[in-house]
């Protein structure tokens, strides 16, 4: 299958301009939502694999990507609400959504307040409640929190030398590292008047989204559509770094993501097991974020299982 088939195109909707994908196919739609900081390239080489099946599109959120940078608009309502009138201008009646992290709150803000519309969902490492004590407790205790970066701050004024940057200071993007991510890149950074490389979200809208994403409130419980909730449990091997950490802070680092995070993380997921009974929850040892990249084969096959069947 050639995955690089697609249709890059915007809609004006709800006062801004969005930008998605579409790999065409045929109906029901297959609705792809992105993660904090990504756009809709992240899916390039994943998603165009079930357009056998479904017509598979792909949204970049506003402030991402290179949709609108409105400096308002980053609630769960508003950004909920994109979604409608963007499945409105489309003629969309009804989706398959699949959604990455942040994406959790359109998702499952989208299934309660409008149900009747929404076909099945798959959260890719997203059905987590970020207002929980435990999910608090997971941050409170990770030692990245206090492992200062050397160079993090410093400036880039080519795409090639950011990109080294990002692989050196961060060893989980560095291990997932390809074309798509290189790809996305390219659509959420430019270059400002000095020539250097920057984010195109802005700080305040970097905050307003983060707001939104820690403050929201799960609606799982109104969830009536079937569920499929796949948990990366990471481990160490994801974020020791070789160039910059100590021994010690190593040894912080293997006990953290080896020992503590994993049972709380499993307690997250028994909470939205408990509120969502109806789910088929799929657990991934030694799992990273962007599961639908490093262990694409599985999340695939669950996926294709789970619409399919």
């Amino acid at each position: 299958m050639d995955t690089s088939q697609y249709k890059s195109n915007f809609v004006n909707v709800n006062g801004i301009r969005l930008h998605y994908l579409d790999w065409g196919g045929n109906v029901p739609v297959l609705l792809f939502l992105t993660g904090l900081g990504n756009s809709a390239y992240i899916y390039g080489e994943f998603a165009p694999r079930f357009n056998d099946k479904f017509h598979v599109i792909a949204l970049t959120r506003r402030g991402h990507g290179d949709s609108d940078y409105p400096e308002t608009g980053y609630d769960a309502d508003t950004l909920t609400e994109d979604v409608r009138q963007f499945m409105d201008s489309l003629e969309i009646d009804k989706a398959v959504f699949v959604g990455h992290s942040m994406s959790y709150v359109e998702l499952c803000h989208f299934a309660a307040l409008h149900p009747e519309r929404v076909l099945k969902l798959v959260f890719l490492d997203a059905a987590i409640d970020r207002t929980s004590p435990i999910f608090k407790t997971m941050v409170e205790k990770n030692p990245l929190r206090n492992i200062e970066i050397p160079g993090v701050n410093d400036d880039h004024y080519s795409i090639e030398d950011y990109v080294a940057s990002i692989k050196k200071n961060y060893p989980s993007l560095a291990a997932v590292w390809c074309d798509v991510m290189y790809e996305d890149l390219l659509h959420v950074v430019k270059k400002n008047s000095e020539g250097k490389i920057v984010d195109k979200m802005s700080d305040s809208i970097g905050q307003a989204v983060n707001t939104t994403l820690n403050s929201y409130q799960p609606e799982d419980s109104k969830i009536q559509a079937p569920v499929l909730s796949i948990y990366a449990i990471n481990s160490s091997d994801y974020y020791l770094s070789p160039d910059y950490m100590t021994h010690e802070q190593k040894v912080l680092v293997i006990e953290y993501f080896d020992r503590i995070r994993p049972p709380l993380q499993r307690e997250l997921m028994e909470q939205f097991r408990r509120s969502v009974p109806h789910a088929r929850i799929v657990e991934i040892p030694n799992g990273h974020h962007y599961c639908f990249i490093k262990h694409d084969e599985l999340v695939f096959d669950e996926m294709r299982k789970f619409l399919l069947g």
